[in-house]
Formats: structure tokens, sequence, C-alpha cells
């Protein structure tokens, strides 16, 4: 089930009830006790019907103690640089709210108990707010960094509503080869159809994104196409559960065949992740399907693949994270699923992977091949 958002006073109340009941309980000679919602694998659940990894009731449970009380300490500390933020509308990276924390103590020698060695301590802390109060860090003024997300078409046309209230549209076929980037709130996008748009291409590598463009695909396309880079960011995830909810046009994702974009990428894309099963709902696309590589494209268009090697250990690496997943991941342990894990299973054993670049060796003297071959198989339904 969808989570309901929270707004800014649902978060403020909630947070001063929770340290109202923290120094209740130290008044009263009690441990204090924190709880949020266990993220992790062994907490999820796929159910079809909703097509996103879901958390179970599993939580995690924090009572103070001498090993417990700085985690909890820092807890409350970054809350209130959280909760501030909120106030005056600020908005900050974690890595400016792990400087800000810093700051705070560099000019409070009483605070150096809980200052950070690492960002890393501090965005451990953030995620774990999140996560107690089940609210995403966006709903607390903390972004990433946008990565990612770079979107091309001649037929989309977007309406953000700026901080102050006003609207700004952008039409994306006046962008020429520059592409527009969603923001880490793309929620608050609303898109509107410049025209009939048949399908949306997320592409794994930008880079090959940006040739597709470069090359004339969305001139000769009614289409989307977007640059995931990689492990889709919250970003690019927002970005296309924004595209599938108010376009409602075939979804299809380009990437590699290696275990690697299939569990870490392709999943993340379509399914979420366990490290962020309370925002799932609306960080992942259900409706995008994998479009290859195929196995069966690396034979049916001879393309060029590499053996994996006992010399290549990242992608040794993948293979066993593979094995974990098809024996304990609700995504790929799902029946509806099941053509998805087969091509998973396929790598295991054959120990190959074939990159989406190989199309282009199809026929080298010929650069829109590759484009011809992605429409083939979307006329075909040669996907997953």
């Amino acid at each position: 089930m969808k989570k309901a958002r929270l707004n800014q006073a649902d978060i403020s109340k909630k947070s001063k009830l929770l340290c109202e009941r923290m120094l209740a309980d130290l008044e009263q000679a009690k441990r204090p006790v924190l709880e949020a919602v266990k993220c992790s694998l062994d907490n999820s659940f796929y159910k079809p019907s909703v097509g996103y990894l879901t958390p179970g009731d599993k939580r995690v449970r924090t009572e103070l103690n001498v090993s417990s009380v700085q985690k909890l300490s820092r807890t409350v500390f970054m809350l209130e640089i959280l909760l501030r933020n909120l106030g005056t509308g600020q908005v900050n990276t974690k890595r400016e709210l792990y400087y800000i924390s810093k700051g705070m103590v560099k000019h409070n020698k009483e605070l150096k108990v809980l200052d950070f060695d690492e960002q890393t301590e501090s965005d451990a802390i953030i995620d774990f707010i999140s996560d107690m109060l089940e609210v995403y860090r966006e709903e607390l003024n903390c972004f990433a960094n946008d990565r990612g997300g770079q979107t091309y078409s001649k037929q989309l046309i977007v309406e953000e509503t700026l901080p102050n209230g006003k609207t700004a549209t952008i039409d994306l076929s006046t962008l020429g080869t520059s592409p527009f980037q969603p923001k880490n709130k793309p929620q608050n996008l609303k898109l509107r159809k410049r025209g009939k748009i048949d399908f949306v291409l997320i592409v794994e590598s930008e880079g090959t994104a940006n040739t597709l463009v470069a090359n004339g695909f969305t001139d000769r396309n009614k289409c989307i196409v977007i640059g995931a880079q990689g492990v889709p960011s919250n970003a690019v995830r927002g970005w296309a559960r924004t595209i599938q909810n108010q376009l409602d046009v075939p979804m299809y994702f380009f990437g590699d065949l290696d275990a690697y974009t299939l569990q870490n990428i392709y999943r993340t894309l379509k399914a979420g992740s366990a490290a962020s099963l309370i925002r799932n709902s609306e960080f992942s696309a259900p409706s995008v399907r994998f479009l290859g590589v195929l196995p069966e494209d690396v034979q049916q268009y001879d393309l060029h693949y590499y053996n994996v090697t006992e010399k290549d250990a990242s992608e040794l690496r993948s293979i066993k994270k593979a094995q974990d997943a098809l024996k304990n991941d609700p995504f790929f342990q799902d029946k509806k699923n099941k053509k998805i894990a087969a091509i998973l299973k396929w790598l295991v054993k054959e120990k190959k992977r074939c990159e989406q670049q190989a199309f282009w060796m199809v026929n080298p003297k010929d650069p829109v091949t590759p484009e011809k071959i992605i429409l083939d198989k979307i006329k075909k339904g040669a996907w997953v």
C-alpha cells in the first residue's frame, strides 16, 4: 500500500512527540528507545499487483546504553538541523549537512562528542531518521546530487511549479540536442504530450543515449529518450515513475547483458531497492520492460561478448550476488518475473556478458543500424 505523504507540520509534530517521549523516559530513569523500519532484503516483499518492493513488519530497535548513546544523541542533533531547514525552507545535500554539523561543533565545544569523523557517519544518521519517521529524505529538504536522467524528446512539455508559486514551462522540442534534466522531486512536475508519444527508451549508458539523439533518434521517432547513467539515482527513478503515472506510454530499458545490470540497475529502476523500502512507491517504474541486450540478441546479431574469467573479480562478484538474488530476492523469485530470472540464471551458468554498444558492430558503416534494431525489437515484442 502506498504510504501517505506527511507535510511539514506533520513531520515537526511527529519529531516533537518522539523527543518528548525520550525526555520523559530519561526523567523516569527509563532507557529511551528509537525504532525504524528495517530497510533490507530480509524485510522486503514483492507483490505483482503493486510492482515494487515493500517493507515488512521488521523494525530496527535502538535502546539507550553505553554503545548506543552516541547514535541516539547524534540522531537528535541531526534531527534539529533538519527541522530547522524545514522551518526556513533551506535545502541541502547530505554533503552539506555533514559540513553544517561540523560547523555547529566547531562553534560549540559542548557538541564535540557528537562530531562526525566521516560523512558516511552523518549519512547513516540521516537515513535512520528518514526510516524512523517513515518519510523521504526529500520531505526533510535533503536532496542527493542530481545525476542522470538527461531527457530528450520532440513531443514532451514539462511544467514545473517553482518555490515562489510561479510556473516554468519547458518545451523539450526547443532544446535542440541539449537535454532536460529533472530534479530530485519530479513528482512536482506536470507533463503534457506535444502530439503522440509512442514509447519511452531508458538507456543504461548516458553516452549511448546521447549518441542515439545526436544521430537523429528523437527526430525520426515520437518518443522520449532518457540516459540513466548506470544505477538509477532517485532523480531517474522518480522521473521514470512520473512519466509512467502521467503519460501512460510503453517504457523500455536498453542496457547491457550482465548480472550487475539486471540485479542492480534494471531491478532498482523497475521495483526499487531494499535500502529504500519506504520510498519505492514513488521511486520505481514497474511498467518498464527489459528490451536488451537479450541472450537471443547475441546469437541473432552475432554480437561480440566477453567470457567472465577468474581475472574479472568484479564480474565474478556480480555473478555470486546473482546466485544469492535468485535464492533470496523476492523480485526474482516471483513467478511474474520468471523470464527476467531465467536471463539471470543464464548469465550465472554461461558466465558471459555483452554490452549494449555491441549493436554498433552489426553494420559499422550505418550509424542508424542500432536504432533500426531497437525499433524492430519493440515492434516484434522482443523484450522481457
